[in-house]
């Protein structure tokens, strides 16, 4: 693949060069021209004059104007052939900069293609193999009961449900990179979202006995409210499991200066602060951090959630900021404009 790339950026600096080298000639030639008409009427209106107002009187002829001429233009020539000579150099090494740079975000996406197709590929992977396992083992085990039979099936089944919650994360990622959301804005009301969100978690949050305390205030904002609401049940499903049975999650809604802020706040193990610059990359799950819940043991997901997070934001022209210290709890601020 870097070999296509660079066979691209060479037929691109050799384009550009062209380009700018077929301009340059062009204007040469022109130059050219009228410097030797300029120069043909120069030399013979001097001759004329010499023949008129000097030749009378012994001075010493000009010389041959003919002969004058061509020994002139050559130089003129040699002077502009030197020129586009400088300028085919400096060209050459400009346009392979600007090829470069121009292919670059193009280089950079498809790397970025590359890993996206590999770690989906894993991560489908992954739950294709451990059904096959389960299955092809309940199969073919002649002792398999019905209790047992069951199990497999809901685990397969839950297993299934994952997928379709990574694949319906893909394709709702893909809808928002085409910036699809942006034409059905409308007004909404921030404490109703969070509402919404809060009543999608709580059957997790009951689970764990974990309690959302919300204190929010009316607040309106431009956006749709499907993306909005998804945004914060991802923000308060990642607080819920990594959070200790039984703590809290708050929730707090603050307006300064045409902004809204929404505090989201658990009690949970922390995220390192090596892991929080990457947090927002795709399929990225630190040991702790995203890995695991606040009890030690393994979470289920794909780490996509928080990347479809900040998307969403990025898409209201909002932000989130995590702040963690590890031992001590995280908080995800969103930052949306009023």
């Amino acid at each position: 693949m870097q070999a296509m790339f660079r066979s691209v950026v060479f037929k691109l600096t050799a384009a550009y060069v062209i380009i700018v080298m077929a301009i340059c000639i062009v204007f040469s030639i022109v130059l050219y021209h009228l410097a030797i008409n300029e120069l043909h009427t120069g030399i013979y209106n001097q001759y004329t004059r010499w023949i008129d107002e000097y030749k009378p009187f012994g001075l010493r002829s000009p010389g041959n104007p003919a002969t004058e001429l061509t020994s002139r233009s050559q130089h003129i020539l040699t002077e502009l052939v030197y020129l586009n000579l400088m300028v085919l150099v400096i060209t050459a090494i400009a346009c392979n900069i600007l090829a470069r740079r121009t292919l670059r975000p193009i280089e950079q996406a498809h790397e970025q293609q590359k890993r996206f197709t590999a770690d989906v590929s894993h991560e489908l992977r992954t739950p294709l193999t451990a059904l096959k396992m389960e299955t092809e083992v309940t199969l073919f085990n002649p002792k398999t009961s019905a209790k047992e039979l069951r199990a497999t099936l809901t685990s397969n089944l839950e297993e299934v449900e994952h997928m379709e919650t990574l694949i319906n994360n893909l394709l709702l990622l893909s809808s928002m990179e085409a910036n699809k959301l942006r034409t059905v804005f409308i007004k909404l009301d921030l404490q109703e979202i969070l509402a919404d969100a809060a009543n999608t978690v709580s059957k997790l949050a009951t689970a764990k006995k974990i309690k959302i305390t919300p204190k929010i205030d009316s607040s309106l904002v431009r956006g749709d409210r499907t993306a909005l609401t998804q945004l914060f049940v991802i923000l308060l499903e990642n607080a819920i499991k990594y959070s200790p049975d039984g703590s809290k999650v708050t929730v707090n809604l603050t307006k300064t200066r045409g902004r809204t802020t929404i505090d989201i706040q658990d009690a949970g193990r922390g995220i390192p602060a090596a892991d929080i610059p990457h947090i927002f990359d795709r399929f990225y799950r630190a040991d702790i951090a995203r890995g695991h819940s606040a009890d030690g043991t393994k979470t289920q997901g794909y780490g996509l959630g928080l990347s479809l997070a900040k998307l969403i934001a990025d898409l209201h022209d909002g932000e989130i900021i995590i702040s963690s210290t590890a031992g001590s709890g995280t908080q995800a601020s969103v930052i949306l404009p009023s």
